[in-house]
């Protein structure tokens, strides 16, 4: 083709991309994007693949699904319905019109308890109508691990199981009626036993008929079968069901609009049994034993995740609660009463004694609620390795009948060998079903070769042992070309007919399931091997110093685009929009490494602005299961884009926070009384905030008349702070570096006299840095690294006597705590200092925790009432310090607190004064925070020792918040 021709032909695709956008805008209500950024986000579900949507749609009703499908026929493009996106096979990817029926096709219609039914929208979320159905006694069965956001609709795309499919089934066995939607325009309400008017009734009634012999023979008697269409279902035998018959068709062949799905009896309390084996072969080769008492749940693990995980995750204590072993079983059990239930589990645990190297039994749902996370989070976990090592799903959950699900492993474990593979496996043990991620090379073509060897090798192990190629996540692209040698030519003929009858124009999902694009297509790896070539400005150590390979981190479990996503992700919690997701960021930032979309590069005004609404919380950092980092990615954007350009004023106002503090810390205490005066002149205020970029609604927060180090300086650490006496003589358990940051410096001066009180009645002797320390942060944050990294090396230079002593450096400011202890690997990854900061840098509450008795005795002497306290944990706490000893501490000091599950306060540093983010900022509080506190004692306090979130409460005229070392000298001081 000339390049003239070529680019005729692209011309011609914008034209008729830019006709079918207009016809849609005006056929429907709902969102209609196809624009860059979005097509970017969406092309890209759980799997290895990449399809790039021609535009997506958010219809807001039926009405709008229909006038939507006319459209697309009227152009003859394809179109593809989409639930969460978290398909692991490739299902959910395709060069088509995306119709999102999550966004607003969510409803429950309605609960039919004496029925036990559900009417439900396909974007109805799994957990939602579990919740609708509690109040009955009822709940959905099938639940995968993405329970709390996959939908009912893309459940019955890829029939999907979950944990409790031992004792509920699939999906296809909890479905009543479909209401659905053809590409022609035909709606149909489908189920069981329906008459067989119509053109489609009729020609699946002859299809079944015909075929039947046929699939009584080849369908194989499996409770996690799952591959192939479920042409059974129209069998007599089965009732003839139409609509069980569509579960699993992957989108290929009409779009749900409604489905009424059964509920199930759901035992009001459980316990859970945690049985250890020596090794995964041998939980598999038990499972059967387990079935005979009638659990709930089934579920296996092997040694190598729980070492990811505890790799992955140093803070992490759960896993420690597991009984001796290499392998486990997680039996749940259910009963009327908790003491039932836990009775239950316990006969469980009696009755594998013989076989198990250990056993736990939990009753408690907090406990259970931590066990669960680690099993749940498994497929995230698992596709990183602590050095950055990458794994992959593609051979991801095969079943075989669970009495050969032990011979199989062993087999499997033997195939991976021939192929020079490695794999860490889960699964459903009870239904034979195995996950598994593996570390296929699929960034070359001897890697991608490898995969398609392997890939074939375990399609007929698994065949051989009277398996299916998937147990629950659907053919996909990744195993529908796989589907002739697990069925015979004839069953294949079959599928292809039945599409035909539903989808005769093919435009149904296209390549799935029937005449598939090849395993090795459209590989999201390959395809977005980057064109960028500039070597990060950072140190991704965990990515083996590749940006490049950090974007691809992000695999789209889609754990962040939840509502109550945890900490990560405050911005999507508020605006509800992919691109403020870290799923949605991170496509972004993969598909600006590749150029293909996303075109700018490092000035990719899409990418700039999905960044905008980050809040660096780095909640994601822990939150993910793959550990994605945002707040690091964005700061290599901010690097990278303004790198030898001018910054925006922000940059410069509020990133070189610390700078202007220092010279204003300098002032005499009456000028600095004048210039807090100044800053609450209305008119003055307004320019000084406009000129800073900072927004009009803030209020310039008032700066100390003295610095904390410079009354230490002249009058001692303790100085101004009555030191509690404990009776421990002071320097009797040695010296501690209090690191004295910028904003308890600067803003609340009064912490760290209370924080040296306290260590001082602890034994210590409080020694203070012989200059000004900053561990950078604000610079980093805005993407000034070379700055960030020239006021690090000076500050560790600084401290480096007490470091190389081994003497404690304890942090009060949690970002900045937190920023040391990691960010600094990143900036001075070279620097022999920063290895001893991990180990060497505590937070107050890690130097408080040591001496628990203490605290205790004191708190004892107190009179009066325990405090009680609201918690409000710092984002940067939460992803990188944790809080375990900060509720030792809390227990100790006979503290009555909350700990509130509000995630980032919103203002985030610098976010929340940034003009243009003040109503974010706000809405974040307004979710959990900011209510909490109006709806509690005057008594009771706040509990923050973030200056951004006293920051936030201040300004919101709540109440004035108190740090930990200011309620501990309190709590001491009776």
């Amino acid at each position: 083709m000339s390049l003239d021709s070529a680019r005729d032909t692209t011309d011609a695709g914008a034209e008729a991309s830019r006709a079918l956008e207009h016809d849609l805008r005006r056929a429907i209500g709902g969102a209609v994007r196809f624009d860059a950024s979005s097509r970017a986000m969406w092309s890209a579900d759980a799997s290895n693949y990449r399809g790039i949507p021609i535009g997506v749609i958010s219809p807001r009703d039926a009405a709008d699904v229909e006038a939507a499908m006319a459209v697309c026929r009227s152009h003859d493009v394809p179109v593809l319905p989409l639930g969460s996106r978290t398909s692991i096979a490739g299902q959910a990817v395709n060069t088509a019109v995306a119709f999102d029926l999550r966004t607003h096709m969510n409803k429950i219609v309605e609960v039919d308890p004496a029925a036990r039914t559900a009417r439900v929208q396909p974007g109805a979320v799994c957990d939602a109508v579990r919740d609708a159905g509690k109040p009955h006694g009822l709940t959905f069965g099938p639940d995968p691990s993405t329970h709390n956001r996959c939908t009912i609709g893309g459940m019955i795309g890829n029939n999907a199981c979950g944990s409790h499919s031992v004792a509920w089934g699939k999906t296809v066995d909890n479905v009543r009626t479909l209401d659905v939607l053809t590409y022609r325009g035909e709606k149909l309400t489908v189920g069981p036993n329906m008459p067989g008017s119509g053109t489609i009734p009729e020609a699946l009634r002859d299809l079944g008929e015909g075929m039947a012999e046929t699939i009584r023979g080849h369908f194989p008697e499996l409770t996690r079968r799952v591959s192939g269409y479920n042409l059974d279902q129209l069998l007599p035998e089965a009732g003839w069901n139409m609509a069980k018959a569509l579960v699993g068709t992957e989108g290929t062949c009409a779009t749900t609009l409604e489905a009424v799905v059964d509920l199930v009896e759901s035992p009001p309390a459980r316990a859970l049994a945690v049985l250890g084996f020596p090794d995964a072969y041998h939980a598999a080769d038990n499972v059967m034993i387990v079935r005979e008492q009638g659990p709930l749940t089934i579920e296996g693990m092997d040694a190598g995740l729980i070492a990811s995980l505890r790799a992955l995750r140093p803070n992490e204590t759960t896993s420690r609660m597991l009984p001796e072993g290499k392998g486990w079983l997680y039996v749940e059990t259910g009963g009327a009463t908790r003491a039932e239930a836990e009775a239950a589990a316990q006969a469980v645990a009696k009755a594998m004694a013989p076989y198990t190297t250990g056993h736990l039994v939990v009753d408690d749902p907090r406990q259970m609620q931590q066990l669960w996370r680690i099993r749940e989070e498994g497929a995230g976990l698992l596709t990183r390795s602590p050095d950055g090592g990458e794994a992959w799903p593609g051979w991801e959950d095969a079943a075989v009948p669970p009495e050969r699900f032990g011979a199989y492993l062993r087999e499997f474990d033997k195939v991976l060998e021939q192929h020079g593979r490695k794999g860490v496996y889960y699964g459903h043990f009870g239904d034979g079903c195995l996950h598994v991620r593996i570390d296929f090379d699929l960034l070359t073509k001897p890697g991608v070769a490898n995969f398609r060897a392997f890939m074939t090798d375990a399609a007929d192990l698994v065949v051989a042992h009277g398996g299916s190629l998937s147990g629950e996540h659907g053919d996909g692209q990744a195993r529908a070309e796989l589907l002739p040698r697990m069925y015979p030519k004839e069953v294949i003929a079959g599928f292809e007919t039945f599409k035909a009858i539903w989808d005769p124009d093919e435009r149904m999902n296209p390549g799935r399931v029937t005449r598939p694009a090849t395993m090795d297509e459209n590989l999201r790896v390959q395809l977005g091997m980057p064109t960028m070539r500039d070597k990060p400005i950072l140190a991704f150590a965990h990515d083996r110093g590749s940006f490049t390979r950090a974007t691809r981190r992000c695999l789209g479990v889609g754990k962040c685009a939840i509502e109550g996503s945890g900490v990560m992700c405050p911005s999507f919690n508020v605006t509800g929009e992919e691109k403020h997701s870290t799923r949605g960021r991170a496509r972004l930032l993969f598909e600006m490494a590749n150029g293909e979309i996303i075109k700018d590069g490092w000035q990719s005004d899409e990418v700039a602005e999905a960044l905008d609404l980050c809040l660096s919380c780095k909640g994601c950092k822990s939150d993910c299961p793959v550990g994605v980092d945002m707040a690091t990615y964005k700061t290599e954007f901010l690097a990278q884009r303004y790198k030898r350009r001018i910054r925006p004023i922000t940059h410069y106002s509020m990133g070189a926070l610390p700078l202007w503090l220092h010279l204003v810390g300098g002032l005499p205490a009456g000028v600095v009384d004048g210039l807090n005066r100044l800053a609450r002149r209305p008119r003055l205020a307004r320019l000084v905030k406009k000129l800073g970029g900072i927004a009009q609604e803030r209020d310039i927060p008032p700066i100390a008349r003295e610095t904390f180090t410079a009354t230490a300086g002249a009058r001692g650490a303790t100085a101004g702070a009555r030191v509690p006496d404990l009776g421990i003589p002071q320097g009797s358990r040695g010296r501690v570096l209090l690191w004295t940051d910028t904003f308890t410096d600067h803003f609340d001066p009064v912490i760290g006299g209370d924080a040296a009180a306290v260590l001082t009645a602890l034994g210590y002797t409080v020694e203070l840095p012989p200059r000004a320390v900053c561990c950078g942060l604000t610079w980093t944050s805005t993407g000034q690294v070379t700055t960030a990294r020239a006021v690090l090396a000076r500050s560790l230079a600084a401290i480096a006597p007490w470091l190389r002593e081994g003497v404690p450096v304890v942090g009060l400011e949690p970002s900045c705590t937190a920023a040391l202890r990691s960010d600094s690997a990143e900036l001075l990854p070279d620097d022999p200092m920063v290895a001893r900061l991990r180990d060497g840098v505590k937070t107050f509450a890690e130097m408080l925790s040591a001496h628990a008795d203490d605290l205790s005795s004191a708190a004892a002497r107190r009179t009066g009432p325990a405090p009680e306290v609201l918690v409000q944990v710092h984002c940067h706490q939460h992803a990188e310090l944790g809080t375990e000893p900060d509720r030792g501490v809390l227990d100790a000091l006979g503290v009555q607190a909350t700990i509130l599950d509000s995630g980032c306060c919103g203002l985030a540093g610098n976010f929340g004064f940034e003009d243009g983010h003040y109503d974010v900022s706000m809405a974040c509080a307004e979710r959990v925070l900011l209510p909490e506190l109006r709806a509690a004692a005057p008594s009771v306090d706040l509990l923050a020792d973030g200056f951004s979130c006293r920051t936030q409460v201040r300004q919101a005229g709540e109440r004035e918040p108190v740090h930990l070392a200011q309620l501990a000298a309190r709590v001491l001081r009776g």
